[in-house]
């Protein structure tokens, strides 16, 4: 659903990452660990999308953002722009209220205006299991584009 003139690149090393312990958050650091602290130095910003699990963000979730505190290096989370999407029918406002939190701490540049909730519902899912829905393609195009414009 991205805009041509955008390139999006998912994250998917979350189930690799281990368990964070603080006395490991030195050099050598896993190679897991160092792969998600390059893909973040990479991004010119970083979009997150997670569902509210138990009133809060989920385990694996705050995984990975513990691993990503630490990393005192050019283009980590420190003025990076961030914003954050929830698919959710039934909301995250406790997950987005962490995310907010710790995203706060580390210095990230949250883009409000790109931070959209945009439930989908079964029936916005085609037969091939993409957002078939117009309106909802047109929500995540626009706020991918708030996000973009603050590059």
């Amino acid at each position: 659903m991205a805009p041509a003139t955008l390139s999006l690149v998912l994250y998917d090393g979350v189930a690799a990452l281990p368990h964070f312990n603080a006395d490991q958050d030195s050099e050598p650091l896993p190679s897991t660990v160092t792969e998600l602290r390059a893909a973040i130095r990479a991004a010119d910003a970083l979009l997150f999308s997670t569902p509210e699990y138990a009133g809060a963000l989920p385990g694996s979730f705050k995984n990975v953002l513990d691993w990503s505190v630490g990393d005192d290096q050019l283009g980590s989370l420190d003025g990076k722009p961030v914003a954050w999407f929830n698919a959710s029918t039934r909301g995250a406002p406790d997950a987005h209220a962490s995310l907010r939190k710790v995203l706060g701490f580390v210095g990230a540049r949250i883009i409000e205006p790109a931070c959209a909730d945009i439930p989908i519902e079964p029936k916005a899912i085609g037969d091939d299991g993409l957002v078939a829905s117009t309106q909802v393609r047109s929500r995540v195009e626009a706020a991918l584009l708030q996000l973009a414009a603050q590059l």
